[in-house]
């Protein structure tokens, strides 16, 4: 699965993308975050607050109990605004 994090999600993990394997149990962006969190403190933080995230999957809004498989593309970005 290719992961996606921009803004100051970006900054507090510290990188902009990665590859992760994830296993049978993952199933959901719910799952997914968990699974995250367990990495390190970094990720832990950015992902303390899920009311300021938004996610996607394969460039399609999703929401957070959305399925999601290992040959997706998942984003994690903060709340659009508009102009």
């Amino acid at each position: 699965m290719r992961i996606l994090y921009f803004s100051w999600i970006k900054d507090k993990i510290g990188k902009n993308i990665e590859e992760v394997e994830i296993t049978s149990e993952i199933t959901t962006i719910s799952h997914l975050i968990s699974f995250l969190t367990k990495k390190s403190e970094n990720y832990s933080q950015a992902f303390s607050d899920l009311s300021s995230i938004q996610y996607s999957i394969n460039m399609q809004t999703a929401k957070i109990d959305d399925k999601v498989k290992n040959d997706d593309e998942i984003a994690f970005f903060p709340p659009m605004t508009g102009g």
